[in-house]
């Protein structure tokens, strides 16, 4: 997988060029902070002092970029399309091709013209009363000839004309293929073939020298049918319950406020403090960029409504009242049961004693006797 990592990481670094090469006024001063790691303190998760760079303004609402040209990784899922399958000769006929058979001389309401598969077995049905011929694993020269002697024995003189209208293996070619761990695509019996870190007509290209082992001089066409390898992810704070992850595809389009609605909102435990984590090239750097919530809400501004580029980790903080409650609820929690069951023992062992027993009832009935 050396390809698939440093076909990742050169990707890493198309996104980051993106930023530099943003157009618009001015440079604006963006905080990195170097030295991150577990055991985060206050604020936004962050123990070190920014690095102050300067850059070009962020992709935002409003003026958004195009993203580089899509690469391909796991597990995408890729529609391939042949538009030129033509078998190497000699190519000996299998059981799912389709050959285009015409015939004269036949009789006049029964006529031998169209396409006609062969069926399993290798059989080709010419239906009644002409019956069935076995052409699997001949060349269409000699389906050709064997359609003509059967045919024969049931028309004077017929004239027989066999071309080769589908391969059954094109099949296995068009379609919809899952890029797999390993970064291939499976082509049935033409093998695999290598597609990770690839543009589409690089794709294209690679199918095409896999196939031509086969076929003659093949074309075929590659399109994205899901886009699966690139993601951003939007991970809010649980207030002590749990922080939750969601994982969405990025189409390139989407902003803080779309990755916010996709989740249908903020929570009652979340704050109005979000930010963007966006990956670096450099493995002990990451750009923070703070967003303003009510701002891009309440007021419509675009300043922090930032276009979301794949990897970023869209972190929506929570609320510290409401964790401070949990963290409460969590620490009392166990006092509270343990001086629940005190009362509860001290409740039972006071109406079990004293007059209780003696006189069989409670306090002040008469001694228990039961009498009107």
């Amino acid at each position: 997988m050396n390809d698939c990592h440093s076909s990742r990481g050169r990707l890493l670094l198309g996104w980051f060029g993106v930023l530099l090469l943003v157009a618009g006024g001015g440079c604006h001063v963006l905080p990195y902070y170097t030295g991150l790691g577990s055991g985060a303190g206050k604020g936004m998760g962050l123990h070190s002092e920014p690095v102050e760079i300067v850059q070009p303004p962020m992709p935002r609402e409003l003026m958004k970029v195009a993203l580089p040209e899509y690469t391909v990784e796991p597990p995408d899922i890729l529609i391939i399309d042949a538009l030129q399958v033509i078998p190497k000769s000699p190519y000996n006929l299998r059981t799912g091709d389709v050959l285009s058979i015409q015939v004269t001389g036949t009789l006049p309401e029964l006529p031998i013209a169209g396409p006609y598969p062969l069926e399993p077995g290798g059989f080709v049905n010419l239906g009644v009363p002409y019956g069935q011929v076995k052409v699997v694993g001949m060349t269409v020269e000699d389906a050709e000839a064997a359609i003509l002697e059967h045919l024969k024995e049931h028309l004077a003189d017929p004239t027989v004309s066999v071309a080769l209208l589908q391969m059954g293996l094109q099949q296995q070619i068009t379609g919809q293929h899952l890029v797999g761990p390993d970064g291939m695509v499976t082509l049935g019996t033409y093998g695999k073939v290598s597609v990770v870190g690839k543009t589409l007509p690089q794709v294209a290209d690679a199918i095409e020298r896999q196939l031509s082992q086969y076929l003659e001089d093949p074309q075929v066409s590659a399109t994205v049918f899901a886009y699966n390898s690139k993601v951003y992810y939007i991970v809010t704070e649980g207030a002590g319950l749990g922080d939750a992850v969601y994982r969405l595809p990025v189409t390139g389009n989407e902003t803080v406020l779309d990755a916010i609605a996709n989740i249908n909102g903020l929570t009652q435990v979340s704050s109005k403090k979000i930010w963007i984590a966006r990956p670096t090239p450099d493995s002990n750097r990451v750009q923070i960029l703070p967003v303003d919530w009510v701002g891009i809400t309440a007021q419509g501004t675009t300043e922090t409504n930032y276009q979301i580029l794949p990897g970023d980790r869209v972190f929506v903080a929570e609320d510290e009242l409401v964790a401070f409650d949990t963290s409460l609820g969590k620490l009392l929690s166990p006092f509270e049961r343990m001086m629940g069951f005190a009362l509860l023992g001290t409740g039972t062992v006071t109406r079990l004693s004293g007059k209780v027993l003696q006189g069989g009832g409670n306090p002040g009935t008469g001694g228990g006797g039961g009498g009107f």
